[in-house]
């Protein structure tokens, strides 16, 4: 805030509380939508021994001193509690869900907060194309419950209630720019950069000497395609690329793709969501492809949970599963352009 962040002073408070008031609703129909369809709510720890792969995430770490003397650990604020959701699975859960507060360091923006609210659920079972269904019939009861006929965000507005449009991002690319994905992928693990950069060039871009493959896709990506999505109605984003889906299934039918959607609203991405890779071998190689790429890149990596391995290695089942990111849904049903309107408190700064 630009009084020096001090959201608790009563007309900061009341400024926001239409809007907390709707979030509250929000929760309240979320923990119905799923109870009604048979889901038990889980908790598991923010504390964890790897608090996410993803090469690009920060985390805060921390230091855990057991009793009586024990020597120290150093664990980490989870970035998502995928992890410990998907061991739940391999235990026998077969429909779960968590409100999560999850942490990421290094972001801070009108929609991205240190701390933040998740929304994640898994389906054993169940192909990506279901959580799909969910996705739209929750976004209605959030709608619904905060009593909104249209998301609306920065002039953007989309009917929850209307059509939804389902997308491949081949489809994406070549209709907002005319791009050719698909013909850009030699090898589908690591695909040379150089067809899509020089479609890059073609659009007016211009893309760094050491840009990897997925650097060039997100150039032409963010510059021509997300600013178009989810305009009038929820657009679902499906089928990306297999070496930008490292905790997904390949697609059976095309082995350059993978079973992961996007849902964007407005133009913001709202959620990700996998057909979940369950094969050991693979994931223990796409954790070391993405921690090598991390140190590469920011000097850094994190450790690979073994007891999350050891839950593939027993089992576990065919599923899929989403995040989605609470609130930014509180955002879109009130109307706010940043991420601070929706939040009770926030985390101080300067």
């Amino acid at each position: 805030m630009a009084d020096g962040g001090r959201w608790w002073r009563p007309e900061a408070v009341a400024a926001r509380l239409p809007a907390l008031r709707k979030r509250a609703a929000i929760l309240a129909a979320t923990r119905r939508f799923f109870a009604e369809r048979g889901f038990d709510e889980v908790e598991t720890p923010a504390l964890q021994v790897s608090p996410g792969l993803e090469p690009h995430l920060r985390a805060f770490a921390t230091a855990l001193h057991e009793p009586f003397g024990g020597a120290a650990r150093r664990l980490y604020l989870h970035t998502s509690p995928e992890f410990a959701m998907k061991k739940l699975l391999a235990g026998g859960l077969e429909r779960i869900f968590q409100i999560a507060r999850v942490f990421r360091d290094g972001e801070r923006s009108p929609t991205h907060h240190p701390e933040f609210t998740m929304l994640e659920w898994y389906r054993a079972g169940a192909a990506y194309t279901d959580l799909m269904d969910d996705c739209e019939a929750l976004l209605r009861a959030a709608a619904e419950a905060a009593g909104a006929k249209a998301f609306s965000w920065r002039g953007a507005s989309a009917d929850p209630f209307a059509p939804w449009r389902r997308l491949t991002v081949a489809e994406a690319f070549a209709e907002h720019a005319g791009v050719d994905l698909l013909s850009a992928i030699d090898d589908p693990l690591a695909p040379d950069p150089a067809p899509l950069a020089a479609a890059a060039r073609r659009l007016g871009l211009v893309p760094g000497e050491n840009d990897r493959w997925d650097d060039v896709f997100f150039r032409i990506f963010l510059e021509f395609i997300e600013p178009n999505l989810g305009r009038g109605a929820p657009v679902i984003l499906y089928d990306y690329p297999v070496c930008m889906a490292a905790l997904s299934r390949p697609k059976p039918s095309d082995p350059r793709l993978a079973e992961r959607f996007e849902l964007y609203v407005c133009g913001l991405e709202l959620a990700n969501a996998f057909g979940e890779l369950t094969d050991p071998a693979e994931q223990r190689r796409r954790f070391a492809a993405d921690m090598a790429l991390k140190e590469r890149l920011y000097g850094e990596r994190y450790p690979v949970d073994p007891d999350f391995l050891a839950a593939l290695d027993a089992g576990l089942p065919a599923s899929a599963g989403i995040a989605l990111g609470l609130d930014r849904l509180v955002m879109l049903a009130v109307g706010a352009a940043d991420i601070a309107a929706v939040l009770w408190a926030e985390v101080d700064h300067l």
